[in-house]
């Protein structure tokens, strides 16, 4: 079984930085506890402090869709609307 690899990254914008952290860091816990989640990390860029990042390990699309659709995940994108500069996501497997 081929498990979905998720890069996501967030820029906050400058004045907004402790909120989206903040927002991003209540994400760990539910998401972690979910079916599926197999791992869920956050990093903070060390130079540019706006710079977040999930690395995220699935064990399918379908269950990390369900995650996209999550309570937590859905007040995650309404506390931070207007507070993020920038997202883009990679869904991406495993080729070595």
């Amino acid at each position: 079984m081929t498990h979905l690899t998720i890069v996501a990254n967030i820029k906050a914008n400058t004045d907004q930085i402790n909120l989206v952290k903040t927002e991003l860091l209540k994400l760990i816990e539910p998401t972690r506890a979910e079916e599926g989640c197999i791992k869920y990390q956050l990093h903070q860029d060390n130079e540019n402090s706006a710079q977040f990042m999930f690395y995220e390990v699935w064990q399918s699309r379908e269950l990390w869709q369900t995650h996209m659709s999550s309570k937590h995940l859905l007040d995650y994108i309404a506390a931070t609307k207007g507070a993020v500069a920038d997202f883009t996501l990679n869904e991406m497997v495993i080729i070595s």
